[in-house]
């Protein structure tokens, strides 16, 4: 693997030669559109550079930089794992100790020093697997990039996407360790106010980030909660 870069903000403060995509016979102008957003995307580039999935393995990156969560041994469950920028970068954390497991509906190459299960996390047998995959270990920590295939309707993507973090915060209240720690994305908007009143129930500090390496025209954001006070 190449060189890290000394902080993953520094990436997306790099200014690089633009590249003009012209418009191709055959090709949708959405399409000329994606591809020159992502040959002039810094983040996008030094993912290559450095054999990562995609260019979310800097929004882990950061919120790691921030929150300081990562470490040797710790038990990880990465929910909406593929292509698995997020499991990379907890492997590499770790420093090939601990257990990490991560879940998606898509494949997911291989990623050595995790588990990787290809499943529907809202099927209702998602957790057991999950929970037979960590051998009745807690997990330090249960992180969800998952969100629901966008609509283009702002307020229906962020309902469905919110249906998913509550999904994923019942599978956390389950499995999280005493001082453990859960992050996922949301929409703009953040969580609803009766999931957040119940996070806030089992943590001793809540807050929301949004990385650098998140696009600055998506709505996305991140609820991390951290401190888990444990299972009543």
């Amino acid at each position: 693997m190449a060189n890290q870069t000394k902080t993953a903000a520094k990436v997306g403060g790099r200014k690089n030669n633009f590249v003009k995509v012209k418009t191709a016979k055959g090709r949708k102008s959405s399409s000329t559109r994606w591809l020159q957003r992502q040959l002039n995307d810094p983040y996008v580039a030094e993912a290559n550079r450095q054999n990562f999935r995609s260019r979310a393995a800097f929004k882990i990156i950061q919120l790691d930089e921030k929150y300081k969560f990562f470490g040797r041994g710790k038990t990880i469950v990465d929910l909406g794992c593929a292509p698995g920028g997020w499991t990379q970068i907890a492997v590499q954390r770790n420093k090939n100790s601990g257990k990490i497991v991560g879940l998606d509906i898509l494949d997911t190459e291989a990623i050595e020093g995790a588990t990787l299960i290809k499943k529907d996390f809202t099927e209702n047998d998602a957790p057991d697997m999950l929970f037979s995959a960590l051998d009745g270990a807690e997990a330090d920590i249960v992180m969800s990039d998952m969100a629901a295939n966008t609509t283009g309707h702002q307020s229906t993507d962020h309902i469905r996407t919110i249906a998913l973090v509550e999904m994923a915060w019942d599978f956390a209240k389950q499995i999280l360790a005493k001082d453990g720690i859960f992050i996922a994305k949301v929409f703009q908007g953040g969580a609803n106010k009766e999931l957040l009143d119940d996070v806030k129930l089992h943590f001793k500090k809540i807050t929301h980030f949004k990385p650098d390496a998140s696009r600055k025209g998506s709505p996305e954001t991140y609820l991390v909660a951290q401190g888990f006070k444990g299972r009543k």
